[in-house]
């Protein structure tokens, strides 16, 4: 089959990076780059593809005056990378390591000495090799870092692995395993986040001491239910920086000493529940054992974005929506009132990693 895959985007692009669609040798179609706008032209380029073995880089744009233009209505670009797919032994371990849910990344060769080389990289192992070495070690190294935070996008390098904007394009993209959220307290409002975090795609753990509310009724999405003191619990507890801590206990007892062991660790976002007086003083009882204002800044709270939450299902869309603000970088509010594209950020270059 010949693969398609998107490899960077500008604008209002109808799909991330990563996106991809496999087109069979009879015309039979799986996936989509661009929701329906350009796949027609795109399985005619792939069928190419797989006739040749050569691969090609594509790029479509927003649609000509012309009726009969092949383009995008919504006004973006999308850079295609569409490639003959052989199952070679490196892409039998890629699935492997998909299916065990172990985080993996594909590096593709896109522009460069050898367009459609590829490596398979592990945070232990890596497979393949790119063409001169320094090139190689320069893209290892950074897949690497981009695999551990869970990140798909595109590299320019020098002809000799140069970090600079060079003639050699890499896409590397990584295939993690869903990143993990942990919401502390089994309340009713705990209930609405731990579904909106599997809405979300995030692999939910509710933690409590109190074993009576710890039930898989109450919290039939959460993958783990714990009975703990909520800070033992995440002392031992992985924890990554795509990982999510949700402190909803609303007790000092419980509070203090989890924000403390949160604030330990490399979390991406770490917010807690509260009124203005209860931030105020969960701050204060933080600031006496000796938690730093520059530790205290990388606390959400009051947790959640500000549209006017009031019962738990409409503040669990708070909170989800201030996740993913925070995970693309965007300060939230009103849509109309932005400039610039609907996806425009202070940082489009990469996104995270297609969650298994």
């Amino acid at each position: 089959m010949a693969l398609a895959r998107v490899i960077a985007t500008e604008r209002s692009a109808p799909l991330d990076p990563g996106s991809a669609m496999a087109v069979r040798a009879g015309g039979e179609v799986i996936g989509s780059v661009s929701g329906g706008c350009v796949e027609g032209a795109v399985v005619e380029q792939a069928l190419e593809v797989l006739r040749t073995g050569a691969p090609r880089r594509l790029t479509y744009g927003i649609s000509d005056d012309e009726a009969f233009g092949v383009g995008l209505t919504c006004g973006g670009i999308i850079h295609l990378a569409v490639e003959r797919l052989d199952w070679r032994e490196e892409f039998l371990e890629l699935a492997g390591a998909i299916e065990r849910e172990e985080p993996i990344c594909l590096v593709t060769e896109i522009e460069g000495p050898e367009p459609g080389a590829h490596l398979v990289i592990t945070p232990d192992e890596v497979r393949g090799g790119l063409q001169p070495r320094a090139l190689h070690e320069h893209v290892v190294g950074e897949a690497q870092s981009m695999l551990a935070l869970g990140l798909t996008g595109t590299r320019r390098y020098g002809t000799e692995g140069e970090a600079r904007r060079g003639d050699v394009e890499i896409f590397i993209q990584s295939f993690a395993p869903p990143a993990r959220m942990y919401v502390f307290g089994a309340t009713d409002f705990a209930r609405a986040t731990a579904r909106m975090g599997k809405f979300l795609g995030y692999r939910v753990t509710v933690c409590d001491a109190r074993s009576a509310f710890v039930t898989r009724r109450r919290f039939p999405e959460a993958v783990e239910l714990v009975v703990s003191w909520p800070d033992e619990f995440l002392a031992q507890a992985p924890v990554d920086r795509r990982t999510v801590i949700c402190v909803l206990t609303h007790d000092p007892k419980f509070d203090v000493p989890l924000l403390q062991t949160a604030l330990r660790t490399e979390a991406g976002y770490i917010g807690a529940m509260g009124s203005r007086r209860t931030d105020s003083d969960r701050n204060r009882r933080l600031r006496e054992v000796g938690v730093t204002d520059e530790a205290l800044a990388r606390i959400r709270g009051p947790i959640g974005l500000d549209i006017g939450a009031r019962n738990p299902e409409e503040t669990a869309v708070a909170i989800g929506a201030e996740i993913i603000a925070l995970r693309y970088n965007f300060p939230g509010g009103f849509l109309r009132e932005r400039q610039g594209g609907v996806h425009s950020s202070p940082s489009t270059a990469e996104v995270p990693a297609a969650e298994v």
